[in-house]
């Protein structure tokens, strides 16, 4: 190298080291471009990312209290390229203000606006706004916070309005329908929204039911010491419109427990509606009780629990002529003792049982006192016919608490107000108009009607159907009736719903909390409204 480069080269590189040290060469990172270009103050111009990062680390830890999902938060800006992420995106344009105007306003959701502390954004807006700082180093902990309360609080937001407040699963009893909750990757996305106003309107529900609730409860306000009650039906049902249920098709049956009613719906038309009966409501002092039983567990002190349960499901076949076999709890608790005092009970009611496994031919003479009705070594089954307690059809579809549809042969109690009476399963008031819809068009319908004595629509089908009585009628060959099975039209779900309060021609309708289910909800919720 000649001599001379060696000398320039010599005088240089300590300009450039001292330019160096002098930050000469330093580019200011995004948020503070914007920042200084928007409050035309050069002291964003500043803007040191590694001395930002050390007042965002001491405030993340500092809130992680009053942060909504703080692991969500505190795994989402492990990426320090995302400290500013919320500020440098949605201050300038307004979409901030936009998020706080939201806050303000969640009270017609019902929600107080503090859930999402909406104070303390408010504050740390004001304060960068006020542009008061001396030096940018000031700024550092208003721009963390209001980062931080922004992330926060649009996460919650999202979840509440969007989802729900509460997890029903966690709060209400006998609830088996599964409802989506966000996870992190959803709220990772919800965080790196490109349009913050987009996505707070996407965000509120738009069913009519929920916007006719909603404006209810606008009217409800304005007097709340004397429109309480209805107040709190309100609020719960809506909570219960936010809830996102997937796998109901476009074509579901919907049992709604508290009206004691079945709607069929078909691209959110009503195809038919009628009367139900529903499980009879859980003992009173059930969990006092259940206590008890857990200590002696003797049948007596055990509390009954006959409530329909909540479920999500889809038909799978018809059962015509249906036998029932008949639940271990209803054996002994009610047919050991009708047994008991009528020897002639179970005969007279078409009931055979079986004991391990194997029919007991003449039950008439089975000496009941001799068994214990905590360990029953009985099954017991209703045969088909019109004295079965399931009536001649019987609705199927998979569920884990052994739940169905079904006829009745007591038609009388669909007279009644109050229709909660059953051990659990649901009586359907019209079940031959109910099967029609169900199965695979006019021919299986025909088949379906002639298995329980009816004459086909078809008249073409009439010798069929004459063929078919003559067998039953008889005399020298005895005939057995026994069931059949017919498969349903395919993906119809079936909805056991619980609502106390819902939208009907643009007014609500309301009903009783039969099971108690608005007061469990109400009490989860309470410390967010």
């Amino acid at each position: 190298m000649p001599l001379i480069l060696k000398k320039a080269l010599t005088l240089i590189l300590p300009v450039c080291l001292f330019l160096s040290s002098c930050n000469w060469f330093k580019t200011t990172p995004e948020v503070g471009v914007i920042l200084s270009e928007h409050f035309k103050n050069k002291i964003y111009k500043d803007f040191d990312t590694a001395a930002y990062n050390v007042v965002f680390n001491r405030h993340l830890d500092s809130l992680q209290s009053k942060l909504s999902n703080p692991k969500v938060i505190g795994n989402f800006y492990a990426d320090k390229d995302r400290r500013n992420l919320l500020v440098t995106r949605f201050y300038i344009n307004g979409e901030l203000d936009t998020l706080k105007n939201y806050l303000e306003n969640s009270n017609i959701h019902g929600y107080n606006p503090e859930v999402f502390r909406y104070k303390e954004l408010e504050k740390t807006l004001s304060a960068l706004s006020a542009n008061q700082f001396k030096s940018v180093s000031e700024a550092y902990p208003v721009l963390a916070d209001l980062e931080l309360y922004a992330a926060s609080a649009l996460l919650k937001y999202d979840t509440f309005v969007g989802y729900g407040s509460v997890n029903p699963k966690k709060v209400l009893n006998r609830y088996y329908v599964t409802t989506t909750r966000p996870d992190s990757a959803a709220m990772n996305k919800v965080l790196e929204t490109k349009s913050l106003t987009k996505l707070l309107k996407d965000i509120q529900p738009a069913s009519e039911n929920y916007k006719v609730l909603q404006h209810t409860l606008a009217v409800l306000k304005k007097d709340p010491s004397r429109n309480a009650v209805a107040i709190k039906a309100v609020e719960v049902n809506m909570e219960r419109a936010r809830w996102k249920i997937p796998g109901l098709s476009s074509e579901y049956v919907e049992v709604n427990i508290p009206d004691f009613s079945l709607t069929w719906f078909k691209e959110q038309d009503t195809v038919t509606h009628m009367k139900v009966c529903v499980g009879a409501r859980r003992e009173k002092a059930y969990e006092e009780k259940l206590k008890t039983y857990a200590k002696t567990h003797s049948l007596d002190d055990k509390p009954k629990n006959h409530q329909t349960p909540v479920l999500l499901s889809k038909f799978s076949a018809i059962e015509v002529n249906p036998v029932w076999n008949i639940p271990v709890s209803i054996a002994k608790n009610e047919i050991y003792n009708q047994a008991r005092r009528d020897p002639y009970y179970l005969s007279n009611n078409n009931m055979k049982v079986y004991y391990k496994g194997k029919l007991v031919n003449d039950t008439d003479t089975i000496q009941w006192e001799k068994y214990s009705r905590d360990h029953l070594p009985f099954q017991f089954k209703q045969g088909s016919g019109s004295g079965n307690a399931l009536g001649k059809f019987k609705f199927m579809f998979d569920n884990g608490a052994s739940i169905y549809l079904h006829d009745t042969n007591n038609k009388s109690a669909f007279g009644l107000a109050s229709r909660a009476i059953s051990h659990g399963c649901v009586r359907v008031e019209k079940p031959l108009e109910f099967a029609q819809k169900m199965v695979n068009g006019n021919a299986e319908y025909d088949q379906l009607r002639m298995e329980v004595n009816l004459p086909p629509v078809d008249t073409t089908k009439m010798g069929i159907y004459r063929k078919k009585l003559a067998k039953k009628a008889d005399t020298l060959n005895v005939f057995q009736l026994k069931p059949k099975w017919f498969g349903t039209r395919k993906n119809i779900s079936v909805f056991i719903n619980y609502k106390t309060a819902w939208a009907e021609n643009g007014r609500v309708e309301y009903r009783n909390d039969v099971y108690g289910l608005d007061d469990a909800l109400y009490a989860a919720m309470k410390k967010y409204l």
